[in-house]
C-alpha cells in the first residue's frame, strides 16, 4: 500500500519503494509521468475486439483530470483512492488527477473487497471517509460497506445492476455511474445515482460543459472533446435527450436482429441480474425462422433456471441456455462474448 501526498510543492516518484507489482507500475508511471516526453501510450480494454495501443499526449491527460475534478468540486489535499490497475486509463487517470489537484493517493492493489480499516492500518491513519474513489460495478457490490465511507464515488467499467443501485438508494453520498473509453482519455459524461440526500437527480447521463454529443445515422453517440477538436464515432446506441444529456440503450455490434425485432443484449442483462448468482452475456445464434435467436450464456456448472419472475417480453425470453464453466476475459476483466454462429 502506497500513500502519495500530492499536495504538496514537489514530489519525487523516486522516492518510491515499491513492494509488489502493483505498486511498482505506480512508480513506472510516475516516473513516465514527471519525465520529459510530451506523450504516453494506454490500450483499449480489449472487450469489444483486439487491445489498441492509444498515444495520447499529456497536455490532454490534464484536461480530462481536470474535467472531473472541476464536475466534483475536488480540492487540494482531499484523499482519494486508487484501486485499479495502472495497465488501463482508469487507473492512469487517478493518478492524473491526483498529481493535477493535488490530492492524498491511497494506492492499494487492486481487489474486489475494500476494508476502510485496512486502509487505516496499512497507512496508519484513522480515516472515517474518503474524499474521491473511482471503483468498478464488481468492487461496489462486494464493498457495500466501504461504499458508504466515500464522499464522491465514481463507478466505471459496465453498468450498474438495479439490484445493486437499490442497495445505493439507502445512503447520502455523491455516487455516479460513468461514460468513459480509453479514445476519450475515461469519462466524458455522468449519472448521478438517486439515494436518500439526492432525490431530484435524472436518470441520464450529462456531459461535462467542455464535451458535446450527438449522433449519427445508426443512432450512435458522436462525441466531440475538448482534446485538440478530436471527434469520436462511438459503436453506443444512445437516445439523445438534449445538448448535454443522453440516454445509453446498448452496444451496436452487440444488438440482436430476431425476426425484425431489435433486440439489446445490455438491456435484456439488467434484468436478468438480479436472478443469476453467476456472470452471464446476453448474445444470439444464428436461425432460420428468426435469422438471430437470443440465447443465454452462463458461467458454471448446468443448472435448472426459472425466469417467470423477471420482466422480460416474450422476444426478450432466452431461446436457449448455455453453460460454459469458464468465460474468457481480458486482462481488466471484462468477460469476452463468445460468437455461437
Amino acid at each position: 500500500m502506497l500513500y502519495l501526498d500530492f499536495s504538496q510543492t514537489i514530489f519525487n516518484p523516486q522516492t518510491i519503494i515499491p513492494k509488489n507489482d502493483f505498486e511498482e507500475s505506480v512508480k513506472v508511471f510516475l516516473m513516465d509521468w514527471f519525465s520529459d516526453s510530451e506523450v504516453m501510450i494506454a490500450h483499449t480494454s480489449g472487450s469489444t475486439g483486439t487491445p489498441k495501443e492509444i498515444i495520447l499526449t499529456k497536455e490532454n491527460m490534464r484536461k480530462s483530470a481536470n474535467m472531473t475534478a472541476k464536475y466534483l468540486h475536488l480540492q487540494k489535499g482531499n484523499t482519494a483512492l486508487l484501486a485499479m490497475p495502472v495497465t488501463y486509463i482508469a487507473g492512469k487517470l487517478m493518478l492524473v488527477r491526483a498529481v493535477e489537484v493535488g490530492l492524498k493517493l491511497i494506492c492499494i492493489e487492486p481487489t474486489s473487497h475494500i476494508f476502510l480499516d485496512l486502509i487505516n492500518k496499512g497507512i496508519n491513519e484513522n480515516l472515517s471517509i474518503i474524499d474521491f474513489v473511482a471503483l468498478t460495478p464488481m468492487q461496489v457490490e462486494k464493498s457495500l460497506d466501504f461504499v458508504s465511507k466515500c464522499n464522491k464515488l465514481i463507478i466505471g467499467g459496465a453498468p450498474l445492476s438495479d439490484k445493486v443501485k437499490q442497495e445505493l438508494s439507502l445512503y447520502e453520498n455523491q455516487i455516479y455511474e460513468t461514460y468513459a473509453m480509453t479514445e476519450t482519455i475515461t469519462h466524458i459524461a455522468f449519472k448521478q445515482v438517486k439515494n436518500k440526500r439526492y432525490t431530484n437527480v435524472e436518470n441520464v447521463f450529462e456531459a461535462f460543459d467542455e464535451v458535446k454529443i450527438s449522433q449519427d445515422e445508426r443512432g450512435c453517440l458522436v462525441i466531440n472533446t475538448p482534446y485538440d477538436n478530436l471527434q469520436v464515432v462511438t459503436n453506443d446506441i444512445v437516445e439523445i435527450i438534449d445538448t448535454k444529456k443522453f440516454n445509453w440503450i446498448g452496444r451496436a455490434d452487440n444488438v440482436i436482429n430476431s425476426g425484425g425485432i431489435k433486440l439489446f443484449p445490455e438491456q435484456i442483462e439488467g434484468k436478468l441480474k438480479p436472478f443469476i448468482t453467476t456472470d452471464f452475456y446476453v448474445t444470439s445464434k444464428k436461425d432460420e425462422l428468426l435469422g438471430e435467436k437470443l440465447i443465454l450464456v452462463i458461467e458454471g456448472e448446468e443448472r435448472s433456471m426459472n425466469f417467470s419472475d423477471v420482466d422480460l417480453s416474450k422476444y426478450q425470453l432466452p431461446k436457449e441456455i448455455l453453460f460454459i464453466k469458464e468465460f474468457t476475459r481480458t486482462e481488466s476483466g471484462k468477460i469476452k462474448r463468445q460468437q455461437f454462429n
